[in-house]
């Protein structure tokens, strides 16, 4: 008896899933084409991306034996252009190599396309701290000392990934100024600051030593 329940059972599941496919077999079919078509899609995806970043690593570093070769002015218009194309890899970096080309020879302009990247949100406060930096760099010798201390002022803050150097900056436009007394302060703080990488307190070393001098910065 058992054995024809069990039968009875048997059939009953294979007329329901009969009747399920039936059912829903055209939608099943739908959505295995949509996973597979997806799958193709990233791979065919990654590839390409995969095949732009190996083409954008080439024409970036061609783009640095122009800059070495002294040819600043190609080097900052193939910056620029890999720039526009390099999403947040090379884009990101040759946006600010293109700003370091352009600063040899207009520092204004140089300035403000690494204030165009300190304000981008999009690259991270890491870099953005890299780029005020270096926009006060390239202004350093247009700037009181006040107006510099002004532009660095988010990264002076302890424990700020760049306030070592934005202290150096700061010592330097002191020692210029002829305040050697405030520079030596400075960098005695840079100099005990944990966050003062070894060749940023080599550097400062020097400095020390011309301000003992009673030595201004050229």
């Amino acid at each position: 008896m058992s054995d024809i329940f069990r039968e009875v059972d048997e059939d009953l599941r294979r007329d329901q899933a009969v009747d399920i496919w039936k059912k829903y077999g055209p939608i099943f079919l739908a959505v295995a084409a949509v996973i597979v078509a997806g799958t193709a899609l990233y791979r065919v995806y990654v590839s390409y991306e995969r095949e732009k970043a190996e083409a954008l690593g080439g024409r970036y570093q061609a783009a640095l034996e122009l800059s070495r070769s002294g040819k600043n002015e190609e080097a900052a218009k193939e910056f620029a252009a890999i720039a526009s194309e390099g999403g947040a890899g090379y884009g990101v970096l040759a946006r600010f190599r293109a700003a370091a080309e352009l600063q040899v020879k207009d520092k204004a302009a140089a300035a403000a396309q690494f204030d165009a990247l300190a304000n981008d949100a999009s690259i991270g406060a890491l870099l953005q701290g890299l780029a005020r930096l270096r926009a006060a760099t390239a202004l350093a010798d247009t700037l009181s000392v006040d107006e510099l201390k002004k532009r660095l002022e988010p990264l002076l803050p302890q424990g700020s990934a760049w306030g070592p150097n934005a202290w150096e900056l700061i010592g330097l436009a002191m020692m210029k100024a002829g305040d050697l007394e405030a520079a030596g302060k400075v960098f005695d703080e840079v100099m005990t600051d944990p966050a003062s990488p070894p060749s940023l307190k080599q550097r400062v070393e020097v400095y020390l030593a011309l301000v003992k001098s009673g030595s201004k910065a050229s």
